[in-house]
């Protein structure tokens, strides 16, 4: 079988079509695979270091706004210390919106989030709230 120049045209189009579409479906799981964020707050980074806490996830919807709590930790240590976590998260907040508030918290638009750090049995534990302003 023979194929016009117009057929040969289209099967390359859509060959060229179909291969641009997975590439762009594996680039975007290797992208989200090297960027990990919270399940419940989804534009909020979780350090390199620390794993979210399976089951750690509250949410409630006021009429005021969102209430959500979550957790992460991580082995305690050299490389995972309270002052490194405020340091990623003083780092990191501001580039996603989130303005420092004299009392340690950040705000943006009408919501506050804090972060509240402890450590048990060499566990270094980072727990996250976010309540409306």
């Amino acid at each position: 079988m023979i194929l016009s120049a117009s057929h040969t045209k289209s099967i390359f189009k859509y060959f060229l079509l179909a291969t641009l579409f997975v590439f762009a479906i594996l680039n975007a799981r290797q992208v989200s695979a090297d960027k990990s964020f919270f399940s419940v707050i989804s534009d909020l980074p979780v350090m390199p270091g620390l794993s979210e806490v399976t089951g750690s996830a509250v949410k409630f919807s006021t009429p005021q706004g969102r209430i959500l709590e979550i957790s992460a930790s991580g082995k305690s240590g050299a490389k995972l210390r309270e002052n490194d976590v405020r340091s990623f998260y003083l780092q990191t907040l501001p580039q996603l919106g989130w303005e420092p508030s004299n009392d340690g918290s950040w705000v943006r638009e009408d919501e506050r989030l804090r972060l509240a750090i402890s450590g048990i049995r060499g566990v270094l534990i980072a727990q996250f709230s976010l309540t409306p302003k």
